[in-house]
């Protein structure tokens, strides 16, 4: 099992993106330090609800500011991305760490970042399997040309690609990860054999209902055995640790309400179809029933059981909720001291 944290650089009501964005770099620092595995950075466009707006610029930041940590993206949106742009930089990301960078995809939403970075609705509506197919080539094969219906372009080199001698310990690019809401974007994975990241708003049931459907899906396709058996799904959650689980759970209770009610509320749809927006305090009793929150004991046990009930090995934990930059640094160094140790 592989314990990360999520970062997200939400910015809290009375607060300033620099200090969200200040809190986000430093927690990564201290997970390091605290021993955890890796870290994983959201991409938001134009809302407090996440002020990171390329999860790819933040990574090569933390990067080279570690040593050990694996970094990724939870995730890029490619809709938004032209995919051989985001294929150099995390070509580049994955030859200069020494192989520390996972890149994570995702489709985003049907928000008015379409309309600002001149995508269309319909690169969210049709147009991700073909910016996905297209990545995925950029990351394997030495030259590439197109002849989509999104991007048609003339064979061209690829650089940078790993030398056949790193090739041999990093393989032939980053790890990708898609992250799935639906059956229709497991199944895109699983074809691919690329592994998934579920998100915090479903529990234990229905992501294992997704990663048996992943497998269904990855043999039907003819992967390979033991890439099937081995995938690393991630799975994305909220951690929050304390001496009392009442403690832990008052904590989340008195700062996520007012963030995602100002987060959630400021996403603005691209052709305004009307949404529904969740109820910010049931959602965070909903997160606080779902994860690890509470003692060390309680969240290693929480954990633990999530990965036996979903054959999920790696998790995403958001360790800002509490909006404090102190006490988000205890929270992490908690998470790798005093829960970490009980898992392995």
């Amino acid at each position: 099992m592989r314990v990360g944290s999520f970062v997200l650089a939400a910015q809290f009501p009375g607060q300033g993106q620099g200090e969200a964005l200040h809190r986000a770099v430093r927690s990564a620092e201290v997970a390091e330090e605290a021993g955890l595995d890796a870290v994983w950075l959201a991409e938001h466009h134009f809302v407090p609800y996440g002020t990171c707006p390329s999860a790819i610029t933040l990574a090569a930041l933390l990067l080279g500011r570690t040593r050990r940590l694996e970094v990724g993206t939870a995730v890029s949106v490619l809709p938004t991305a032209h995919p051989v742009a985001l294929g150099e930089q995390a070509a580049l990301l994955h030859v200069t760490s020494g192989g520390r960078f996972s890149l994570g995809v995702g489709r985003g939403g049907p928000w008015v970042d379409l309309e600002v970075f001149g995508a269309g609705l319909e690169a969210y509506e049709k147009g991700f399997p073909e910016s996905l197919d297209l990545l995925l080539r950029w990351l394997r094969e030495p030259s590439v040309s197109a002849s989509g219906e999104r991007f048609t372009f003339r064979e061209v080199p690829v650089v940078p690609r790993p030398s056949e001698a790193l090739t041999e310990t990093l393989g032939e690019g980053p790890e990708v990860v898609v992250a799935c809401t639906s059956p229709a974007s497991v199944r895109l994975a699983a074809e691919r054999g690329l592994p998934i990241l579920l998100g915090m708003h479903v529990g234990d049931e229905e992501k294992a209902e997704m990663v048996a459907l992943w497998r269904r899906c990855a043999r039907a396709a003819g992967r390979p055995g033991e890439e099937v058996r081995g995938a690393a799904h991630v799975s994305a959650g909220v951690c929050q640790i304390a001496d009392r689980r009442t403690d832990a759970v008052e904590t989340l209770l008195k700062a996520m309400p007012g963030w995602l009610k100002q987060g959630l509320a400021a996403h603005v749809t691209v052709d305004d179809r009307a949404r529904r927006m969740r109820d910010p305090l049931e959602y965070t009793e909903l997160l606080c029933g779902l994860h690890p929150v509470g003692t060390p004991r309680l969240c290693a046990d929480r954990l633990a059981a999530t990965s036996e009930r979903t054959g999920i090995s790696r998790f995403a934990l958001l360790v800002e909720g509490s909006g404090d930059l102190a006490a988000t640094e205890e929270n992490v160094r908690r998470l790798g001291t005093e829960v970490l140790p009980q898992l392995r």
